[in-house]
């Protein structure tokens, strides 16, 4: 009898064990095969906004005129697109006299390719001077944002690319061949140095005495016979300090794109007729120091 109960309790222990032992069912997806990933939902790609904004600032404080122009674009830089970028928004304020400024473009979303590169581009002319962006910056694709900060740097005008130039070749004089001439005549008496490197004629230094009424001090630079750059002092005598000085350079165009007058601490445009004039004396001065050869 014993044995007998002892069976008996033995079978229903198997027995829940074996109900215990079964994995609970889920019921499963008809479309989605066990152990495989459900795909992303389709759209859950992040829309492409319909607009850019920022912040723009001067690297360095600078005094604009009422001409400053700000022109901000949007551009697609991929590359094969044009060398400039294809514009996508652009925006203008004019004058920009204030900065730092905020600024949005807005666009159609759809004109957005989510493989291609875009960029927010800016530059701020204000006469001569260009301020440019050192770096590109990158919106809306390839994970970056639809905000930007831009710094522009101001950039050398081609008149003081052209003072540079004319500096470092006088700075070089010494290192050439120089003859020297004098001249007296009523109204003034002068005296010259041609510096020669290679054969050619780069520089002349021209004093000029005006009867100790004043006195100028010149240098005129030369390139295949003509003058590009001049830049006078002038004294009221010899030992004087430069009462003012008059700067004046022309380009491979022969345009004029430095035209300097300093007096009393202030720099003012030099006026083209003046600037004329510089040109006019070191065509003088070549034609007089080499005898009509001008070389």
């Amino acid at each position: 009898m014993r044995k007998m109960v002892l069976l008996i309790l033995s079978a229903a222990a198997l027995t829940l064990a074996g109900c215990n032992g079964q994995s609970p069912t889920a019921s499963p997806d008809a479309t989605t095969p066990a152990g495989t990933k459900t795909a992303p939902a389709a759209g859950s790609t992040a829309p492409i906004p319909s607009q850019v904004e920022g912040t723009i600032k001067l690297q360095s404080p600078a005094t604009l005129s009422d001409q400053a122009k700000l022109e901000i674009s949007l551009l697609d830089v991929t590359a094969g697109a044009t060398s400039a970028g294809q514009a996508v928004a652009t925006k203008n304020i004019s004058p920009a006299t204030q900065f730092p400024v905020d600024f949005q473009l807005t666009f159609d979303p759809a004109q957005i390719k989510r493989e291609d590169l875009y960029v927010v581009r800016a530059e701020l002319v204000d006469g001569d001077r260009h301020y440019t962006m050192p770096i590109q910056a990158p919106v809306l694709t390839k994970g970056s944002a639809a905000k930007v900060s831009i710094e522009l740097v101001a950039q050398q005008t081609p008149g003081e690319l052209l003072l540079a130039k004319f500096n470092a070749e006088k700075a070089d004089i010494g290192a050439m061949k120089i003859t020297n001439g004098t001249k007296l005549e009523k109204t003034d008496s002068r005296s010259w140095q041609v510096f020669r490197k290679a054969g050619e004629i780069r520089m002349i230094r021209e004093l000029v005495d005006y009867n100790e009424k004043s006195f100028t001090d010149s240098y005129y630079a030369y390139q295949d016979g003509k003058p590009w750059a001049a830049v006078q002092e002038t004294k009221a005598s010899r030992d004087g300090k430069a009462t003012s000085t008059d700067r004046a350079g022309w380009d491979e165009s022969d345009t004029l794109v430095l035209k300097e007058h300093e007096a009393a601490g202030k720099t003012a445009e030099l006026s083209a007729k003046d600037a004329q004039d510089l040109k006019d004396q070191a065509v003088a001065i070549l034609s007089l120091a080499t005898g009509g050869k001008n070389k």
